[in-house]
């Protein structure tokens, strides 16, 4: 893909991101996963920092997988806009109604596989609590809690990669699922480059202003977010979600137009 080709299908995907049915409901979406998050807070406010950081990393992989359905029907919206076809939700709703409901097996690997790093980061922690003892263990062993903290990380950027360059092929491509991670790493292989620099794009918008809310909802929290209530903390952050979902909506649209943008193109590459 060369820079002119990029710029086109930036432009395309940025201005079809704008339609008002689209917006509204990828909203009510991140609201849903909002709640998820805000939750998860609210109760880690008064836990241990072991169950505290469950709750704050389910959530977001929980969100992957409802954003996997979302992208999927967003993708088959994008492709009757850029054809000029009549965009009926209402239909397509309906017809990808069974294929939404067979993404939802995509996201229960990443969560199996936190769930296994978050119980033997526990089991470090337990060993840190023996008796004359645990103070060295937790020394010595210092570097296993880092990489396991790490790898719930990776998941996460796993979870994005996989909300970018599998809905164009599970909405777009129809593929059966033993065959969709090998569609996959042979698509990514063949331009890696191009496919790390198209995902980067497609995620500069959601990064820049997730981490602009986030400095103004840190800002915001020294003054009026001190409490000591969870149901506080929790009725707080969900009024702050609010803004949050207005503003993410049209750059959530943009990444998975730009997904499906990329997806054409390296289609008609190899034509």
């Amino acid at each position: 893909m060369t820079l002119h080709d990029l710029g086109k299908s930036f432009d395309r995907a940025l201005f079809l991101s704008f339609n008002r049915k689209k917006l509204l409901f990828v909203f009510l979406t991140l609201v849903l996963c909002g709640i998820l998050i805000v939750f998860g807070r609210a109760i880690a406010f008064d836990t241990s920092k072991w169950v505290a950081m469950s709750l704050v990393f389910l959530p977001i992989l929980l969100s992957s997988g409802i954003l996997l359905s979302l992208g999927v029907l967003l993708i088959r919206v994008y492709r009757s806009e850029v054809k000029n076809i009549r965009v009926d939700y209402k239909k397509i709703i309906k017809s990808s109604s069974e294929l939404i409901l067979g993404t939802a097996y995509l996201s229960m690997p990443p969560i199996l596989v936190y769930l296994f790093l978050w119980i033997v980061l526990g089991i470090f922690m337990l060993l840190k609590e023996i008796p004359h003892i645990g103070s060295f263990i937790s020394i010595v062993l210092s570097f296993a809690p880092f990489l396991l903290i790490l790898g719930s990380l990776l998941l996460v950027l796993f979870n994005l990669v996989v909300l970018f360059f599998v809905s164009p092929l599970i909405a777009l491509k129809r593929t059966k699922r033993f065959k969709l991670w090998f569609f996959l790493l042979q698509g990514f292989k063949e331009g890696i480059f191009a496919n790390l620099v198209s995902f980067f794009v497609a995620l500069f918008p959601i990064s820049f202003v997730v981490g602009v809310l986030s400095l103004a909802a840190v800002l915001t929290g020294g003054d009026f977010l001190e409490t000591t209530h969870s149901l506080s903390i929790g009725l707080k952050w969900f009024f702050i979600m609010i803004p949050f979902c207005v503003v993410l909506a049209p750059c959530i649209v943009f990444f998975f137009n730009f997904a499906a943008e990329c997806y054409n193109f390296k289609q008609r590459k190899e034509r």
